[in-house]
């Protein structure tokens, strides 16, 4: 970092703002006295505490029910999360300066399976449903338990994470190759160079 500062005082850097997430524990539809409200930079997870029973969630978006999870979890993730937990549980990608966010149950045995991107203005309500205790996590550095009826009410954060950054504004897609092996040639391009050409493909 104290070899870049060089570059930084002449001018060479910029500064990336990614959106972060935040949430609110409501219990029996009331906020928890000095409770406070959680930020964080990756995601909201909201999932079982033990091992071998799954939870229920019930999911509202802006007031509107979507669906209710038998699952493992559910993760609301931002564009920077998209890439941790969200990608470990089958989530989609999303370029890190996206602000829009992730709902994606964990292993789920009832509800729709699939991912949904949500616009960054939403309002998501995760509802448990539990006979056992389930826990909201943020981040993975936050774990509070939750009981049956406890509501996690979830939206973008009025804070943003700024990180000063050197490399060029498409490291992102370089980080991608780099980390997570996305490469023509893993497709079955001889040249991970070049664009598949259908003409080539159907010789």
């Amino acid at each position: 970092a104290v070899a870049k500062l060089p570059e930084v005082l002449a001018g060479a850097g910029w500064i990336e703002e990614r959106t972060m997430v935040q949430a609110t524990v409501l219990s029996g539809g009331e906020g928890r006295p000095g409770l406070p409200i959680h930020h964080g930079l990756n995601e909201v997870t909201v999932s079982r505490a033990s091992p071998a029973r799954p939870v229920y969630v019930s999911v509202h978006i802006d007031g509107q029910y979507l669906a209710t999870y038998r699952a493992d979890g559910v993760i609301i993730s931002t564009a920077t999360g998209s890439t941790a937990y969200n990608l470990a549980a089958g989530g989609p990608i999303m370029h890190p300066t996206a602000q829009s966010l992730i709902l994606k149950p964990v292993a789920p045995h009832m509800g729709l399976p699939n991912s949904l991107v949500l616009p960054p203005e939403v309002s998501v309500s995760l509802v448990v449903g539990t006979d056992n205790e389930a826990i909201m996590s943020v981040d993975g550095q936050l774990d509070l338990r939750l009981a049956n009826g406890d509501t996690v009410l979830v939206k973008r954060s009025p804070h943003v994470a700024r990180f000063l950054r050197i490399r060029p504004r498409t490291y992102f897609y370089a980080t991608l190759v780099a980390k997570l092996g996305y490469t023509a040639r893993a497709n079955g391009y001889p040249d991970s160079g070049s664009s598949p050409n259908p003409e080539d493909r159907s010789r």
